[in-house]
């Protein structure tokens, strides 16, 4: 018991720390905030150079799903609904999801990794020794630049997994190319697009303050700036699948 009471005390601090780091962050973002090169440097580094990889993963996802659900509706000649089926699970869920996950794994991991480099090595030491506020030069712009950067991911993530089901769909299974596109826009409302992209940003938001956390707290030398990677993206992942759970419960 006692030991549960430890861990749960420090479960509670690790959180506590977060936050507060978090919302000094946010802070910053609207007080003296730094200078709009940072902000453009992370969001172009987020968004701009992750797209490739967002793209591809998206493409052959929404290929899957228009491959896993012809069998099923040719049984039905229900084929031409294979385009809203498409649609509706990209806007919805893995769009959001898929993105996030990808962002994590090429920037969040490199997020904790660069910050945890700085505090071993006393560079962030040596900014308070300048004057400069670490957690406005560094957690702000990240902020920023993940939970803006995000959403923008997400929407090319839904029109690759579009594609991608199209392409499936009607070169290689023959389906209505003009069914494929009205039934898309018939069954697909604004709120489901709109939804997924609200996700986006809750998880955005979650991947740029866990990252930071991790890496502004790193200690043990170069075995801890590795150890505090792993614990960032596992910590990451998991709660942008917990936290999706409820977002969709509360949004749909």
């Amino acid at each position: 018991m006692e030991v549960l009471l430890k861990r749960f005390l420090k479960l509670a601090e690790e959180v506590g720390k977060a936050t507060e780091l978090a919302l000094l962050g946010l802070y910053y973002l609207f007080r003296n905030p730094p200078k709009k090169i940072h902000f453009i440097r992370q969001f172009s580094y987020i968004s701009a150079e992750t797209a490739p990889v967002v793209i591809v993963t998206s493409l052959f996802t929404g290929g899957v799903i228009a491959l896993q659900t012809y069998s099923t509706f040719h049984r039905f000649n229900a084929e031409y609904l294979i385009g809203a089926v498409v649609a509706l699970s990209m806007g919805r869920e893995l769009g959001p999801v898929l993105t996030s996950l990808m962002v994590v794994a090429r920037v969040g991991s490199a997020m904790t990794a660069n910050i945890g480099t700085m505090r071993i090595t006393q560079q962030i030491d040596a900014l308070e020794v300048m004057a400069v506020n670490p957690v406005r030069y560094l957690v702000t712009p990240r902020i920023f630049g993940t939970t803006l950067g995000v959403p923008f991911l997400t929407v090319l993530s839904n029109v690759s997994g579009i594609f991608g089901g199209w392409f499936v769909a009607t070169k290689l299974f023959g389906v209505n190319e003009y069914l494929y596109w009205q039934k898309m826009v018939d069954l697909t409302d604004l709120s489901d697009i709109l939804g997924g992209l609200y996700k986006a940003f809750v998880f955005g938001f979650i991947i740029a303050t866990v990252s930071c956390y991790f890496g502004y707290y790193t200690q043990g030398g170069t075995e801890g700036v590795g150890r505090a990677t792993t614990n960032s993206v596992v910590t990451s992942s998991m709660l942008i699948l917990i936290s999706d759970y409820f977002l969709t419960a509360l949004i749909f």
